[in-house]
Order: structure tokens, then C-alpha cells, then sequence
């Protein structure tokens, strides 16, 4: 596919100009970061799993009435995307305690929590992308309240199918993040799942083993982050599930 003009570039992937109106192409690199890109690695063949599983989960939520920006995949690592001003915050659920949270609030990592947890951080590299309340969110006008009533609705309902999906395949959705965007159609606006959904975004552990399957593999030094991506993409099925682990991925169209 010819380049288009690049109008963004983040830490994992690049935003280019559409080829219809209110559309982006959204190219998956291999690059991969942690602790705000204070650690930085190019991981071959990370951005086509990524791109693949992306596909994988933001289809089906979209099957499922939950409204995304995907349209298409493009290619091996590209896929069309509606265009969207993305609200400047991250919801996170957390079901499981894990990360910063078990470290913030003295709870053992893994400890079942008693219901999903929803958090707010604000989007800002520089600050450390900083826990905020919706006290925050509304007094700088982040967002209003009903777009974060909305936001809570969205990220719940990508809990509910996303921890089916994991369950079902011998995975559990410990917390995830998404992204959430503003989409409008004429006059009319709706707030739609935004970026992507990869083992980039979700803690992912084994339910009998508790292996990590997700960034934690290269955050924490636990092994080869292109296995624990294939595993699950094989698990999902978006890959051969005789393939053999350290390869390249060689992926099911």
C-alpha cells in the first residue's frame, strides 16, 4: 500500500491519512516500550500480532453491538480505521489485582477483586499518564459526565466480552485499557472504542499456570514476548495452533 501523509505517531503505532473521508490507516510497529518508553525493544513480528489480534477482538465486539473504530484489516499490519478525536483519557478495569494498583494500595498481586474496578488516567506521557477522578475529568473538561457515564458503559461491556473470550481459551483477563474517541455523523456523536485491543493493553495470565501472556513479559524480564503473543493468538485461534513456538507468525486470513 502506497505511504499516505502521516498525521500521528505513538510509542507502538503510526496514524496515517485515510483513503476515503473521516477515515486513518493504522500501521502496528514492532517497536515495544514500558515505564513510559524508558525501555524500549524492536520485537520482530509484534506489530502483525498485534494488528491480527486487534482485528480479532475489535470484530467481535463490534458483532456484539459495541461500537469500535475498525472497519477493515488492510494488510498484514494495517487496518482502516474510522476517524475519531480521542477523549485524553485511559479507562482501565481491573479485575484481578495487579500492577501499579496491588502496589498503590497494598494488595497482594493476584487477588481476586470483588467486582470490576473501572479507573481513569490522563492521557500524558510526561506526567507518568496520572491516576484523576471524574472530579478531574469534569473540571478541566476532559469530558463530560455523560461521556463518562458512557465511557464506564463502554469499558464494561468489553470486560463482559473479553473476559468470555479469554476464559473460554484457558485466560484470565486480569485489568485492560482502552482508549475512547468521539465519532461524528453529521450532527449526531457516539463514543466508540478507540486504538486497539492486543497484549499490549490487557494483562493476560494463564488461569492454570499463571504465566503472563501479555507487556508484562518484557516490562518484568519473564521471557520472550513474541511466544507469549503467539500463544495467544493460537489459543484465539488467529494463528495454526500447531505452530511452533519461535517462529514467525504465519497468521490464518
Amino acid at each position: 500500500m502506497a505511504r499516505r501523509n502521516k498525521i500521528y505517531e505513538g510509542k507502538a503505532k503510526i496514524l496515517y491519512e485515510g483513503p476515503e473521508p473521516g477515515t486513518l490507516v493504522q500501521y502496528f510497529k514492532d517497536d515495544a516500550t514500558a515505564y513510559n518508553a524508558e525501555k524500549h525493544d524492536v520485537i520482530d513480528g509484534k506489530g502483525v500480532l498485534n494488528n491480527r489480534l486487534s482485528e480479532f477482538f475489535m470484530t467481535g465486539l463490534n458483532a456484539v453491538g459495541v461500537p469500535t473504530h475498525f472497519i477493515r484489516r488492510l494488510n498484514m499490519r494495517e487496518q482502516l480505521v474510522r476517524a475519531c478525536e480521542i477523549i485524553p483519557i485511559e479507562v482501565v478495569v481491573r479485575n484481578v489485582a495487579a500492577g501499579s494498583m496491588a502496589k498503590r494500595l497494598g494488595i497482594e498481586e493476584g487477588t481476586p477483586l470483588p467486582r470490576p474496578i473501572v479507573e481513569y488516567y490522563y492521557k500524558d506521557d510526561a506526567l507518568g499518564d496520572p491516576l484523576v477522578t471524574e472530579e478531574h475529568i469534569a473540571a478541566f473538561g476532559w469530558a463530560s459526565q455523560q461521556d463518562m457515564d458512557d465511557m464506564v458503559s463502554l469499558a464494561l461491556r468489553v470486560n463482559d466480552f473479553l473476559s468470555g473470550v479469554m476464559t473460554a481459551v484457558g485466560i484470565r483477563l486480569v485489568d485492560f485499557k482502552i482508549e475512547v474517541g468521539r465519532h461524528y455523523e453529521g450532527d449526531f456523536q457516539r463514543l466508540i472504542v478507540a486504538d486497539e485491543i492486543s497484549p499490549d493493553s490487557c494483562r493476560l495470565w494463564d488461569i492454570q499456570t499463571g504465566q503472563r501472556l501479555d507487556k508484562d513479559v518484557f516490562r518484568k524480564d519473564l521471557g520472550n514476548l513474541s511466544d507469549a503473543y503467539t500463544e495467544v493468538a493460537r489459543r484465539l485461534g488467529v494463528m495454526p495452533k500447531n505452530a511452533a513456538a519461535g517462529t514467525k507468525p504465519h497468521l490464518i486470513n
